[in-house]
Order: C-alpha cells, then sequence, then structure tokens
C-alpha cells in the first residue's frame, strides 16, 4: 500500500525552489476555496435592500400614476395601486398639448444614432490608444480623460451659439451632434482593449496582408464586442433620459421624450396622476431593453475587469 508523502514535508529541506510550488498550490485552494464559498445572509440583506431601494421609487410613482387629483389631496396614499392608469395613460397618449408619438420617434432616433456612434468611435479612439504607438499619445489620453471633469453647464453657451450659427437649433442635430463620443467610451474602450486584446492577434492580421482598418474591423472590434455592448447599453439610456441640452436646443413642437413630459404640466395646476403616468410610459421601454439586454450587460461587465 503506497501513501502519498505530505508535500509540506517533502519540500521543506528543498530550500526556495521547493517553496514556491507549494506556494502556489496553496493559493490556488484558497482561490477554490473563496468561489465555492456560498454568500450568508448578511450579503443576501444587503442586495435585498439595495433591490427594495431601487423598486421603491416606481412603486411610488405607479401609486399617484393609478389615483386621480382628488385622491393626491388626501395626506395618506393608498398602498395599492388604483384603478385609473389606463385612464392617465390615455390621457398622456392622446394630449393635445404633447406631441407623445412624434416625442418617442425624436428620441429613439437620437438615442439609436447616438449610441452607434459613440460606440464605433470610441472603439476606433480605444484601439489606437491602447495597440498603436504614435508620438503624443498619453498626453492625448490624458487631455480626453481630463475632459470629464469640465462640466456640461460650462459649454451650453458656447454650444448653443454655435448651434445657432450652423441654423441647427430647433432640430435634432444640434443633439445628436454633440454626443457622437464621449470621453468616458474612449476611456472604457481603451482600457478593456489594452487587457483583452492580445498583440500577437493584432501581427498575425497584419502578416496576412490586413491594413490597419481592417486589423481593426475584423480583430479588433470583435474582440471588444461585450464591453461595446455594455456602453451601447449605457449611451442609449443616457441619451434617451437626457433633458438638459434638448431642452434648451428643441421647440416644443418637436422634442425628445422628457421634453415632451415636462410639458405635461400646466402653470397653475400640476396634475401629478397625469405626469408620472407619463413618466412610467417612458420608462417601459428601458425596462424591456434590460429584460432582452442584461445578460449581455453583465457579460460585458464581468468581462471588462480583466486582470492585467
Amino acid at each position: 500500500m503506497t501513501t502519498t508523502p505530505d508535500l509540506d514535508a517533502v519540500a521543506a529541506p528543498a530550500g526556495a525552489l521547493g517553496t514556491a510550488p507549494i506556494a502556489s498550490v496553496r493559493r490556488s485552494r484558497r482561490a477554490r476555496a473563496v468561489l465555492n464559498q456560498r454568500p450568508g445572509w448578511v450579503a443576501y440583506g444587503f442586495l435585498a435592500a439595495v433591490l427594495a431601494g431601487a423598486i421603491l421609487p416606481l412603486y411610488w410613482a405607479l401609486l399617484i400614476a393609478s389615483g386621480d387629483s382628488s385622491s393626491l389631496n388626501n395626506q395618506d396614499l393608498p398602498w395599492w395601486p388604483g384603478g385609473n392608469f389606463l385612464e392617465n395613460a390615455l390621457k398622456v397618449l392622446e394630449s393635445d398639448r404633447v406631441p407623445f408619438w412624434k416625442a418617442v420617434l425624436n428620441s429613439l432616433i437620437v438615442s439609436t444614432v447616438v449610441s452607434a456612434s459613440v460606440v464605433f468611435f470610441s472603439t476606433l479612439a480605444g484601439y489606437a490608444f491602447a495597440k498603436l504607438r504614435f508620438r503624443g499619445k498619453r498626453g492625448l489620453f490624458v487631455f480626453v480623460i481630463a475632459t470629464t471633469a469640465v462640466p456640461t453647464q460650462l459649454g451650453v453657451v458656447p454650444l448653443f451659439i454655435i448651434m445657432s450659427d450652423l441654423g441647427w437649433t430647433g432640430t435634432l442635430g444640434a443633439v445628436i451632434v454633440p454626443g457622437l463620443v464621449t470621453a468616458f467610451g474612449v476611456f472604457w474602450m481603451t482600457q478593456y482593449i489594452s487587457q483583452a486584446l492580445p498583440d500577437e492577434l493584432i501581427e498575425a492580421g497584419r502578416v496576412d496582408g490586413a491594413n490597419m482598418f481592417l486589423t481593426f474591423w475584423y480583430i479588433g472590434f470583435p474582440a471588444a464586442r461585450p464591453a461595446a455592448a455594455m456602453l451601447a447599453l449605457f449611451t442609449f439610456i443616457a441619451t434617451w433620459t437626457n433633458f438638459f441640452w434638448p431642452f434648451i436646443v428643441l421647440n416644443p413642437s418637436d422634442p425628445t421624450l422628457p421634453v415632451a413630459l415636462s410639458l405635461l404640466q400646466s402653470n397653475y395646476f400640476v396634475d401629478y396622476s397625469i405626469v408620472l403616468a407619463g413618466v412610467l410610459i417612458a420608462t417601459l421601454p428601458l425596462l424591456l431593453l434590460f429584460i432582452f439586454a442584461g445578460k449581455q450587460l453583465v457579460a460585458g461587465i464581468m468581462q471588462g475587469a480583466v486582470k492585467g
């Protein structure tokens, strides 16, 4: 009968050369133990609290949107939704004061175009910063990241003057063009591509005769697809809910959806049941987007957290 020798006893006289494999074995065992460890009730309790905090505003909006103006005058709202939500939603959809369906179409156009543009240009710039060598690369990258420290409100006046000189005020182009690329998108794609794309793949593509752009399109872009999907989702949501700049530059007769919802408020009386019914209708496409693309979003986030 043969017995397996103790690893510590065998490796003890071997000195530094013998202890290195044992240390790596112990580290791998600890790593497997951490991965196999199930979260306790504290972790689940914290996640439940976060989930409740995220759902509570939507449920509160549903309570108000399913009531009427007279029920809102009461001090205590009911804990269950009322039966007026469909009626309030129809008032939003059929309102003469708010071009709702036109606003939905405008938001869909703006969000789709901006998301596709941000993904393409950010991935292209990220590939250049991560894998190409050119003079001034580090300083230019630092400058791009530094632009995120500038508040959006500081650029509103000069941006409006530029759009006015171009004759774009009141058009969707004034909302689309300033958001065609973002500094965050460039930073995110640079960090992802630098870790996820091996240099050997790029060299193999160039050996096969592909030029710089074909190497990016057939090698770099497919490798960055998970991070690009995450960036597209976040950009779409941010553009869909953007209110500040479209409210300034667009006309009330041709708004995006957040601007159209603000038109539901009159000067002397605000029917919050109708306003919040419109807010829930505008939120519904984002909820559907998360339901159908949630797995891709989580995969992009997890694959973006690569260890160097």
